[in-house]
């Protein structure tokens, strides 16, 4: 679909819907955004919105392709966290039968800035991320509580297609060493349903707002394991310690303290076990941003090494806990070579509410 193509079809759902009048003048502006969905701005002079489009095939070098009612999928999440955390999540206004298509509240950027772009300037607030782990762990812990969530969002094959496959099989193609234990993760990882995870707990997908941090892109949306959601978001941490060395202790308090704030949270399972899965994940998810098929965009190729080797260590020797993980992190990335360069010039941090990277990195 081209550009334009995309336009009329978000005027079109816009005027459907009734978020746009008939003949009132609106502003569309395409949003910076990731490689999995088109998001567009849309301005009216009595309203500002944000739509979303998922695309069938993702904006990456490889084929990876993804149905189009993930688009459901997110929404349905959406609607499920707000009465949880309201505040935290966007409120959704409208949707398409087919799925591929809904709008969103629109939340300013000078009110609601991105979590991302405070961190890669470094700007590293361990309370924020202690609210971030906080606001997992509730959602975590009401899912696994209710029996509706687990049919509700039995979208296994959605997080195959999104998460399992992109991030566990695709990278284990290329470190066939490893090829085993990336198959156990893959295979743990998939058979364990206790929560509604919600995928993409990414610095990129959270907005610091004014009530607390708010949580967007949920089209990974799974009942299934929530260690991949505490492993997803501290494995992030763990990557700016290697962009921004000079705030690496930092950048380990706030990783210690996301998963302390989590911890508290944790009553389906003991939580031993719970940190025990989170460790052993956490270094698989590493590697997946270097040789998975969404590698992250700001590191340069010494840097890129680094996380590599960091990765690989870890996944060779398992650690049994989060802690054990972090102290081994800090040691090896102490003795690694010192990266000359930060994010690489032509980066820029995307702005506004549906202005993230979208879910796919």
């Amino acid at each position: 679909m081209t550009a334009l193509d995309t336009r009329a079809a978000v005027l079109a759902f816009a005027l459907d819907r009734g978020l746009l009048a008939d003949g009132e003048p609106v502003t569309l502006t395409a949003l910076a955004g990731g490689v999995s969905c088109d998001l567009w701005k849309v301005e009216t002079p009595a309203r500002t919105i944000c739509v979303k489009l998922a695309l069938a095939r993702l904006k990456v070098d490889g084929e990876w392709l993804a149905p189009v009612s993930r688009n459901r999928v997110e929404c349905d999440w959406l609607r499920y966290a707000a009465p949880i955390c309201p505040g935290q999540v966007p409120v959704v206004l409208a949707d398409d039968s087919e799925g591929s298509l809904f709008a969103m509240e629109y939340l300013p950027p000078d009110r609601y800035p991105l979590w991302k772009a405070r961190l890669l300037v470094g700007e590293v607030d361990a309370h924020a991320a202690g609210n971030v782990g906080t606001l997992i762990g509730r959602l975590h812990a009401h899912s696994a509580a209710d029996r509706s969530a687990p049919a509700r969002f039995a979208t296994d094959d959605n997080f195959e297609a999104l998460r399992i496959g992109p991030y566990l099989r695709a990278t284990a193609a290329r470190h066939p060493d490893l090829a085993r234990r990336f198959d156990h993760l893959a295979r743990q990882t998939a058979g364990t349903r206790l929560a509604l995870v919600h995928g993409d707990v990414s610095p990129k997908n959270i907005l610091l707002g004014p009530s607390g941090p708010v949580l967007l892109d949920a089209e990974c949306a799974w009942f299934g394991d929530p260690a991949f959601d505490v492993a997803f978001c501290v494995n992030h941490l763990l990557i700016k310690s290697i962009l921004l060395p000079g705030r690496g202790d930092e950048l380990m308090a706030s990783a210690r303290t996301l998963a302390s704030a989590h911890a508290r949270h944790v009553g389906w399972e003991p939580r031993q076990e719970f940190d025990s899965r989170v460790a052993s994940l956490l270094p698989a998810l590493a590697l997946a941003r270097v040789d998975g098929m969404s590698p992250v965009e700001y590191l340069d190729q010494s840097q890129r090494n680094t996380l590599r080797h960091l990765s690989r260590s870890l996944l060779q020797a398992p650690p049994r806990s989060v802690e054990e993980l972090l102290t081994r992190w800090t040691s090896a990335a102490a003795s690694a070579p010192v990266a000359t360069s930060g994010p690489r010039a032509s980066h820029r941090a995307p702005t506004g509410p549906g202005a993230h990277s979208p879910s796919a990195t």
